[in-house]
């Protein structure tokens, strides 16, 4: 038994470079864009209206906002009895402080059974600390069984979107890759009932081989020790059924006090996920029953800064997340840049306040200082959000965080940006400044492109068009019209 203050494990949330840098290769791949935006509009557009039949919809999300808040309150002693309850009915539970210490008990649990092999049901956590590749690295071949996960896999790509990993990828993108990486399916199409039955193909051969099986959870139940994964498919039911181990790897934070709250989760996440009613394959496991599926259960509670982004007031709201995706499909700067350029296993505005507070961030050109700016502020996750997390608030208070530690960084000096700040609040304070300012904005007309948009300002202005676009200055300003309409009296 044990509650920690675990320190996080890099794993594989870091990105290679600042979001800024990777959102410009990204809006520069017409073909990524259109994929990303017809599909996160198609999503929307289901979801709005699986949420619109709900009457009591926003009942449901303050309910759900309430489990939450008592589950962070009450989280150590959740957990604890989360452990008895797993022992109790023949489960064996570990305690990971990061991601490399979760790696070396799966790595470990897998080389007890002598398997070289696993089949895994899609986990974030486990991508989370990069458990794939640790396995790789040390001889175990892990195997996705979710379609689009396997799409990433095969296409030795990187998840793009929390629910949906291959949204970047087309149809006939998916058929090349399953052509080059499955030959025994033969002469493929385009058609996604062809392409799924080829996948279905490849994949019972690993579900009748393989002996272990990895899983992450979407809930765990702290009154009965009942882990729970929803998914569409039906493939993860193959993995926690068929092989004699099953592993299931849990952030700490996915756990819930008793049973019947499962009943208002169960109708958020369908709903704000796929936008179907109910969801389609629900399985739920206690223990170890004899004659019937895995016979060996090992359950690791996984910390991974989650400790430490517990302990911020602001942002331990983060942790309400269930994963759902909702925030990706409204998001109007995910969809234009696409999972990637965030370089994080949690992209979208879940991610830009999710990673940097489980990684933390050294400053800036550290790639995680970035994404508490990779947003617009505009709102619309925290309206889609089904447990009703004020991401744009967290966005805000990881913001100003970031600029104290740049500031600390410099012995207090003020930056380019304090100076901009401080040079237009002189301006603005008083009308014959403000006058005199807005006469001399007009000179940004001859800079501008011909898409009549300002991008390259020199320093310090520089930090704001890295990764912004100024629209040009207008030929006369609302003073000057007012004065030039209205023989320059005052009304």
């Amino acid at each position: 038994m044990s509650t920690f203050l675990g320190t996080p494990g890099v794993g594989n949330l870091r990105g290679d470079e600042p979001f800024p840098a990777a959102a410009r290769t990204a809006l520069s791949d017409s073909q990524l864009r259109r994929n990303i935006g017809h599909a996160t509009q198609t999503i929307r557009a289901k979801r709005l209206a699986a949420v619109a039949e709900c009457d009591d919809w926003e009942e449901l999300r303050a309910a759900g906002s309430a489990l939450k808040q008592e589950v962070m309150a009450n989280l150590p002693a959740l957990l604890e009895q989360m452990e008895r309850n797993v022992i109790a009915r023949g489960g064996v539970v570990h305690w990971a402080r990061d991601g490399d210490e979760a790696n070396r008990i799966v790595a470990d649990l897998i080389r007890a059974t002598g398997s070289d092999e696993v089949v895994k049901v899609k986990s974030m956590a486990t991508q989370e600390i990069g458990l794939n590749e640790y396995l790789e690295a040390h001889g175990i071949a892990a195997f996705e069984t979710d379609l689009a996960e396997l799409i990433v896999q095969l296409g030795h790509d990187k998840p793009s979107h929390i629910l949906v990993p291959a949204i970047h990828r087309n149809r006939a993108e998916i058929r090349e890759i399953f052509t080059r990486e499955m030959p025994e399916a033969g002469e493929l199409t385009d058609d996604p009932r062809v392409l799924a039955m080829a996948a279905r193909a490849h994949l019972r051969r690993k579900f009748l081989t393989a002996r272990v099986a990895v899983s992450g959870a979407n809930f765990g139940v702290a009154e009965t020790g009942t882990l729970a994964v929803v998914e569409s498919e039906g493939n993860g039911r193959m993995c926690l059924t068929l092989p004699q181990t099953l592993i299931t790897v849990m952030g700490i934070e996915k756990i819930v006090p008793r049973f019947t709250d499962l009943e208002v989760f169960m109708q958020l996440l369908p709903r704000s996920s796929t936008a179907e009613r109910m969801n389609p394959y629900t399985s739920m496991w206690t223990g170890v029953h004899p004659g019937d599926g895995p016979q060996e259960f090992h359950l690791v509670l996984l910390d991974n800064g989650r400790t430490r982004v517990l302990a911020d007031e602001v942002g331990r709201a983060a942790l309400h997340c269930i994963r759902c995706s909702a925030c990706l499909n409204v998001c109007p700067v995910y969809e234009r840049t696409g999972g990637h350029a965030y370089g994080s296993v949690y992209p979208g505005p879940i991610g830009a306040i999710l990673s940097p507070q489980l990684t933390g961030t050294t400053g800036h050109g550290d790639p995680n200082a970035s994404l508490p700016y990779a947003s617009s502020l505009c709102g619309a996750c925290f309206e889609a959000c089904p447990v009703r997390i004020d991401i744009p608030s967290i966005l805000v208070h990881l913001r100003a965080k970031q600029v104290d530690q740049e500031r600390g960084g410099r012995g207090g000096l003020p930056s380019g940006q304090d100076l901009a700040m401080k040079a237009a609040g002189w301006a603005m304070a008083g009308a014959g400044r403000f006058s005199l300012a807005e006469k001399a904005l007009g000179a940004g007309r001859l800079i501008a492109g011909r898409d009549h948009r300002i991008s390259n300002l020199p320093w310090p202005a520089s930090r704001w068009t890295a990764s912004r676009d100024l629209p040009e200055p207008p030929a006369e300003t609302f003073r000057q019209w007012w004065n030039r309409t209205h023989d320059g009296s005052r009304q």
